[in-house]
């Protein structure tokens, strides 16, 4: 029951999905647009915007340009590689990771574009002693990292989602990309192949004290049945099993993605 109400208030966001993402303004895309086509940005990450769609994706969370950003376990830097760029003028951008592995990516961009990075700021997540300040973004983002936080168990998602939650400012996004799970499926495939229901995360924000605000198809991949042997990973990017049925899985492509604006009540 819980689960089907959690699925219904879900379900009743879906018109305010369009005037979201449509409402975003044109100059605002345009900037967007701009960064995504910064000539600073690595070819192979540019090569995978067709399958993680960054204009359309950051448009819907309504990140701007003067905004104070939090992009929580950056990786190897690859939505760094455009907020960096996008922010510099008028905005701030954290990456906040465990430390001090989880920050490497974007030290090596900093250490390597000083003029395209020199205004980042690293923090530690979850917090320890350089933590992102409490309610100092506008924007809190993490993409495809829930699942790792949930296969570490329930607490320690859950105190990811309240850290998203403190380090943001009353009426702050806390915006998410991550592979989906149909809600069909058992509960417990969420613990060991990468994916997660939308349910699952809506009742870890829900929890956390965030409202939904609306959700997009834009990262989604009707191809991807999420039943992979080797899980998410047997996609690319990762294609795990190598050359073993490369051909098939190419043709579907990547993950198919819940993508979710929540909001921290003003």
């Amino acid at each position: 029951m819980r689960q089907t109400l959690i699925a219904f208030a879900i379900a009743t966001t879906a018109a305010a999905v369009t005037s979201v993402a449509v409402g975003a303004p044109q100059n605002q895309r345009a900037a967007i647009e701009a960064a995504v086509a910064a000539p600073t940005r690595t070819l192979a990450n540019v090569a995978r915007d067709g399958a993680r769609h960054p204009v359309e994706t950051l448009a819907f969370f309504g990140v701007e340009p003067d905004d104070t950003v939090v992009e929580l376990y950056p990786g190897g830097g690859w939505y760094t590689e455009i907020l960096a760029p996008y922010l510099a003028s008028s905005g701030s951008l954290w990456v906040a990771a465990p430390m001090p592995n989880g920050v490497k990516g974007v030290q090596t961009l900093m250490a390597k574009d000083a003029a395209t990075y020199g205004k980042l700021r690293v923090a530690s997540f979850p917090a320890g002693d350089a933590k992102v300040p409490d309610g100092a973004a506008d924007v809190v983002l993490t993409f495809r990292n829930i699942h790792n936080w949930h296969m570490g168990g329930a607490k320690n998602a859950q105190l990811a989602f309240a850290e998203a939650f403190r380090m943001l400012k009353p009426g702050g996004t806390f915006g998410v990309v991550e592979h989906r799970l149909p809600e069909a499926r058992p509960d417990g495939d969420q613990d060991k192949s990468g994916y997660m229901k939308t349910s699952t995360v809506v009742a870890y924000a829900r929890k956390a004290g965030f409202e939904v605000v609306g959700q997009s198809e834009v990262n989604a991949n009707p191809k991807d049945t999420a039943d992979w042997a080797q899980g998410v990973w047997t996609l690319p990017p990762v294609l795990r099993l190598k050359d073993q049925d490369r051909a098939k899985y190419e043709a579907i492509g990547e993950s198919d993605r819940m993508t979710i604006r929540f909001r921290k009540p003003a």
